[in-house]
């Protein structure tokens, strides 16, 4: 639990009446971000109002603040929480005029729509006291790190969101997992992140309140305090957009860098490619209501289009955000780049041979885009207790790698956690992400038992039609005018034949010997009469994680299975009897 995000939920006790608990955050998450610009500016405020007074224009002002103060971002109102109480009767106009004067790029309080609830508070009667609340704590940066502002931040989040029944993991996701999507992330042994005055550029297209750009950036500078590294987001709730964006702010980053909007449907950096990109996507969320504009985009942007390959069905949008950080990756040419992403485990294996999710898989695997994919202890995350899987894709894989796709058990290595919240009982201590890097690192070295290294051609195979002649009366086969048999429907069958059947290597291409040879062995012995309709055969691919981790276990003897059979019937008996009395 966060002390600090519990010490600002208290605030709210202020609200207890006029608002009613989920209407909390609308209130405590605009004033904490505003409390922590407002100490971060404060030893500046005079040099900036003086330079107000010199220059009207606000680029040229901008220019001259970062200047004078090393920030990209002011405000020039003569208010601040140090004196916006002096006058009380003019409290809600001077707090205005104070978030008015922010520049231009610190947007954030539009998207809380603020100015409404500062005339609901002052109605109340209730605004000086809820300032002069936020006034007793101190926010710098220097009092209060990044890491614990975020924790604070999501602990008022999911708290706002259990008080409005909501889902709190659609907008942050848990930061064990994060640490470990940015180790896999940055773990391949070509990317030298130790190189002085390096430069990179980090981008999460589902960016939510900043957690995964802001912990990638500590890690980077944990190993390389002189690497610069541009973060790029996009989010589509207003109150994460509003939280991530104040946070790069008081950060010093450049906050035209984050966006808000839906990036399936609007792709604000449209001309960018990233060296680096991670997400968490929401699981089994449908896009029907922007169906039309992806299907648009799918139509008309052609082979290099960002969901050229295949599009999944509408009521599940993951392997859409997967597609499009495939196309964000920087060009091989350009140095290439490496992509993290979140997903539950239906994109591993949804849709049959053909259809939009098999054809996405086929895309990535045949041009060599997978590198690894590990899978992640269930109750992991928030809202959700199903099994989760890091994708980790590479468009200039190490040569060791080229080819291949390391799968990753990573289900076993997990701590309990000594306080639920809310399915979230499990998390990854800094020995279990250890461990599961290593296993990464290790690759074909690694314990058997815990990771594979497979082929692209391994998870392909064809889905081959069997039919069987359709009899008369007599039960003979019917024929058509050329002296076919014609097929019955309700004998028809399909197969599925690995490209790998019988240890072969042809892939897509040399289908036709494969799959006769798995016809003479597995089908025509006992069907005679079945012919394959070859006209109707289709490719496909898919991964079965699970399968490739299976582990039989040995039946319990019998006499023991027995002996625990007569101990239950002994109990129910003695239950009878008194009953019975």
């Amino acid at each position: 639990m966060s002390t600090l995000g519990s010490f600002i939920w208290s605030i709210a006790d202020h609200l207890r009446g006029p608002y009613r608990p989920n209407q909390y955050g609308n209130v405590i998450l605009p004033l904490t971000i505003l409390r922590r610009l407002d100490a971060i500016i404060e030893p500046d405020r005079d040099v900036v109002r003086e330079l107000a007074t010199r220059y009207d224009n606000p680029n040229r002002l901008k220019v001259e603040v970062k200047k004078a103060t090393g920030r990209p971002f002011y405000n020039t109102s003569n208010y601040s929480f140090a004196n916006l109480l002096n006058e009380p009767d003019e409290l809600g106009n001077n707090l205005t005029d104070y978030i008015d004067r922010f520049s231009p790029d610190v947007d954030v309080f539009e998207y809380f729509d603020f100015k409404k609830e500062i005339l609901a508070l002052e109605k109340a009667e209730l605004l000086g006291e809820v300032i002069a609340s936020f006034k007793a704590i101190d926010l710098h940066p220097g009092v209060v790190s990044n890491a614990d502002m975020g924790d604070a931040f999501e602990f008022i989040i999911r708290k706002f969101n259990e008080a409005a029944n909501e889902t709190s993991g659609d907008h942050y996701t848990p930061r064990d997992a994060i640490r470990l999507l940015v180790d896999l992330l940055f773990a391949e042994k070509d990317v030298d992140l130790t190189e002085a005055g390096i430069v990179r550029t980090l981008y999460d297209p589902t960016a939510g309140t900043g957690g995964m750009l802001t912990l990638a950036e500590e890690h980077l500078l944990a190993q390389n305090p002189d690497a610069k590294l541009s973060l790029y987001g996009q989010e589509y709730n207003p109150q994460s957009y509003a939280i991530c964006k104040s946070d790069l702010l008081a950060k010093g980053h450049d906050a035209t860098n984050i966006a808000f909007g839906n990036t399936l449907t609007d792709d604000a950096f449209k001309s960018r490619k990233f060296d680096f990109s991670m997400s968490n996507p929401p699981y089994g969320v449908d896009w029907k209501q922007y169906a039309k504009a992806v299907k648009k985009e799918h139509d008309e942007a052609g082979p290099y289009g960002r969901f050229a390959p295949g599009l999944p069905t509408t009521s599940d949008g993951q392997m859409l955000f997967l597609l499009h950080l495939a196309h964000k990756m920087r060009a091989p040419e350009d140095g290439g780049g490496r992509v993290g992403i979140v997903l539950n485990g239906s994109p591993l294996f949804s849709g049959g041979a053909e259809s939009g999710p098999s054809n996405i898989r086929k895309w990535l695997l045949e041009n060599d885009l997978v590198e690894a994919i590990v899978a992640l202890p269930t109750n992991m995350f928030f809202n959700t207790g199903i099994s989760t899987y890091i994708w980790i894709l590479d468009n200039t894989k190490h040569p060791d790698r080229k080819g291949l796709v390391q799968l990753v058990d990573g289900t076993s290595f997990w701590t309990k956690m000594r306080k639920n919240l809310g399915s979230k009982n499990r998390e990854l201590s800094e020995s279990d992400c250890a461990e599961v890097v290593k296993l990464y690192a290790d690759f074909t070295d690694a314990d058997n038992d815990y990771s594979k290294v497979l082929r692209n051609d391994e998870f392909g195979y064809w889905t081959v039609t069997i039919e069987r002649p359709l009899l008369d009366d007599a039960g003979h086969p019917v024929t058509d005018r050329k002296g076919d048999p014609k097929p019955d429907s309700k004998k028809r069958d399909t197969e599925n034949v690995p490209f790998t059947y019988g240890g072969s290597t042809a892939g897509s291409a040399g289908n036709t010997e494969v799959i006769q040879a798995y016809f003479d062995a597995e089908v025509q012995p006992h069907t005679p009469d079945a012919w394959v309709d070859w006209a109707k055969t289709k490719t496909g691919y898919e991964i079965p994680f699970t399968r490739h981790f299976y582990r039989y276990a040995l039946p319990r003897p019998l006499a023991e299975i027995d002996a625990d059979l007569d101990k239950q019937v002994a109990k129910i008996l003695e239950l009878l009897r008194e009953v019975e009395q």
